[in-house]
């Protein structure tokens, strides 16, 4: 089955629909395709994050957990779908990685970030607001479902570290001599960084909820500044 028919139909509704969704397009999709290197990444993060919420553990409120790891799943769904067919609705965030895909002379550790770029620094400050206001929950930085978001740091960097582990020997130093800066770019991202300005930027849009027009022009600038990092991620080497 292709890509586009994969997310023709309705959109995941449980994390592991999420991950079933996800294996079905690593299956259709190139191998050596930028977005299959992004999900190559981003798949083992939302397999160890769902081994957790059913864990257990220390999580306040494994519902809120699973609930916003689906609908941020289903923005890079959306996202990837609307490539196909209807690339003007697509965020600017995600455009880099979707028109590089295809491109030789990028590592596949600059596809993978150039993914999480987009995704963390713009899907996830859209789906939190769209988790508290279904959920009705009140992001309060003293409260359980902060604590939550900031336990699934340490998690979300072990997995990410030894997944990039698994394909990037030997770019690093390719990189250094072909380009100079990526690497250090990759050296610099920090997934909890990342993840702590996503809280920002969806504390910023839940306080303009009643300010439509000022809320769409400070999330159109976001998208912006989103999509113009990736582009420096995705450089060719």
């Amino acid at each position: 089955m292709t890509a586009e028919a994969l997310l023709a139909g309705r959109f995941p509704r449980r994390v592991d629909d999420v991950v079933s969704l996800m294996r079905a397009l690593e299956d259709a999709l190139p191998p050596d395709d930028g977005v299959a290197w992004f999900l190559r990444l981003y798949r083992p993060v939302t397999e160890d994050l769902e081994r957790a919420a059913r864990a257990g553990g220390a999580y306040g409120d494994r519902r809120c957990v699973r609930w916003l790891d689906v609908v941020f799943a289903n923005l890079f769904f959306r996202a990837l779908r609307d490539w196909a067919s209807a690339p003007a609705a697509v965020p600017r965030a995600w455009v880099p990685l979707f028109e590089a895909r295809a491109r030789a002379r990028i590592a596949p550790i600059q596809f993978a970030l150039g993914g999480m770029n987009a995704h963390i620094n713009r899907d996830l400050p859209f789906a939190l607001v769209e988790t508290w206001a279904a959920l009705d929950v009140e992001p309060d930085r003293a409260g359980v479902h902060y604590r939550d978001f900031t336990l699934v740091n340490d998690l979300l960097e072990q997995t990410e570290e030894r997944v990039k582990a698994e394909f990037a020997q030997g770019v690093l130093g390719h990189v250094d001599r072909s380009l100079g800066d990526v690497d250090d770019a990759v050296a610099m991202w920090k997934v909890s960084l990342a993840r702590d300005s996503a809280w920002a930027n969806a504390e910023a849009l839940w306080a303009l909820r009643g300010a439509p027009v000022v809320s769409a022009q400070y999330a159109a600038a976001l998208d912006r500044l989103v999509g113009f990092a990736g582009r420096g991620l995705l450089k060719p080497l």
